[in-house]
């Protein structure tokens, strides 16, 4: 029997419990710190060497140059055309919604004149420039996803940053052709078989063969966390993404199979991703715990399941639907279901989640694949103050200022009083000297 708890919001302990099941130990692996700061300090002093190095060692290759681990494009797309035709055409489905979407995101540009008094031929804006260079990072070997890459390049490209460089580990020269084929789908530029801390030392210092980018994105585990984690201030980063999350509202309406399988569905990512239900309906409660029993000795991961749902899973009972919306918002999930039969009358009470899956018919796991916004979504409450990675986290604005002769004597008095508020005697002189000027 799976121990997955159950509690009610009505319970007199509910707040405490309730934080005892969000809690995350965050902290970091001493030790694997260490290994990544000599990893980096490494790569950052002898480039290629260091990078061939580390990689003969961790994937079991025997290269001898960094140029040995580069692929040419025309591997990509000989990775495209080698796919069966469902693949391929599940593949390219997917990246076209996911293009699609990404398309009526870009910000743009603006600005706008003053045309009133001494302000006349002032002039005020923004512009947005993609980044130059940005780096990929994409899981290798068994953990191989295709989908990261397109949910990934797809934005970068959109967004219009030149060059998008991606790093893949091949652990025993063992290349997964789905991710070369989303690579080839998605644009990418150039593509090394490297990973670990020494593809994001590599990234971000730039080495002989390697250049060195603006940005590194995408998922990898604790080496690759704590590597973009060390040289997050000489590059950016997107973010370092904690366990997989999904929260489940139903009105006990929903097959209860269908709300099982969709818990099951981050909790197979591993053992500590958290898994929630929510629902005013106790007995519709114990038909999900009933469809889990039943349906997960038909997983093939079902030993990860079973210890997400028992280290971190929970189904409670609320009062209400307000109440779930309200628990939902406390949470801020990754990931939230509105398993509900009138599911567009509660969006508006969602005010903290990563993505929001409206209606019954709408699994998570189509946000993951093919329904067309980005599947790399904030984790551990921080959705409560940051949003899905889009094409704005390719992109960076830059202020314009262009101030007439006129303007300049008005805003010159006024930041002069406040810069020698400040104590800050060059500031204020500064614009005196337009103040003055005849």
């Amino acid at each position: 029997m799976i121990r997955i708890k159950r509690f009610s919001s009505s319970d007199a302990d509910f707040k405490s419990r309730l934080d005892a099941l969000l809690a995350f130990e965050s902290a970091q692996d001493e030790s694997v710190d260490q290994a990544v700061a000599a990893i980096l300090a490494d790569v950052k002093a002898r480039g290629d060497d260091a990078v061939v190095e580390y990689t003969n060692r961790f994937d079991r290759l025997d290269v001898r140059t960094l140029a040995e681990l580069e692929l040419s494009r025309q591997a990509l797309q000989s990775a495209l055309d080698g796919l069966p035709g469902a693949q391929r055409l599940a593949l390219e489905a997917a990246a076209e919604r996911v293009r699609s979407y990404h398309q009526r995101q870009p910000l743009q540009s603006w600005q706008y004149e003053e045309q009133d008094g001494e302000m006349r031929g002032t002039l005020l804006g923004q512009k947005v420039t993609p980044l130059d260079r940005v780096g990929l990072y994409v899981p290798g070997g068994k953990a191989s996803y295709p989908s990261s890459v397109l949910m990934n390049a797809i934005p970068a490209k959109v967004a219009g940053v030149r060059e998008l460089i991606m790093v893949v580990p091949t652990p025993g020269g063992e290349r997964n052709p789905l991710v070369l084929a989303a690579a080839a789908l998605a644009g990418v530029d150039r593509v090394f078989c490297i990973g670990g801390a020494q593809a994001v030392g590599a990234l971000a210092y730039g080495t002989q063969t390697v250049p060195p980018v603006d940005k590194i994105v995408g998922p990898g585990n604790a080496y690759v966390a704590a590597a973009k984690r060390r040289v997050f201030g000489v590059v950016g980063i997107d973010m370092v993404a904690g366990p997989s999350e999904i929260l489940v509202i139903c009105d006990g309406q929903t097959d209860p199979d269908w709300v099982a399988m969709d818990l099951f569905s981050q909790a197979e990512h591993d053992e500590l991703a958290q898994a929630i239900l929510l629902c005013p309906d106790a007995a519709y409660i114990e038909r999900v715990a009933a469809a889990i029993e039943n349906l997960l000795p038909t997983m093939p991961r079902q030993e990860v399941i079973r210890a997400s749902l028992e280290n971190r899973g929970a189904m409670i009972t609320v009062r209400d639907l307000d109440e779930a919306c309200a628990i939902a918002n406390r949470i801020a999930p990754e990931h939230l279901e509105l398993s509900l039969a009138d599911a567009e009358n509660w969006v508006d009470k969602i005010r903290h989640a990563g993505a929001i899956f409206i209606g019954p018919y709408t699994s998570e796991s189509l946000g993951d694949y093919c329904a067309g916004p980005n599947h790399v979504l904030p984790t551990s409450g921080s959705a409560r103050f940051s949003s899905p990675l889009g094409v704005y986290d390719f992109q960076k604005r830059s202020s314009l200022i262009r101030v007439s002769r006129s303007a300049s004597k008005t805003l010159g008095r006024i930041a002069s009083t406040l810069a020698q508020g400040e104590g800050l005697p060059a500031h204020a002189r500064s614009a005196e000297y337009r103040v003055e000027a005849d």
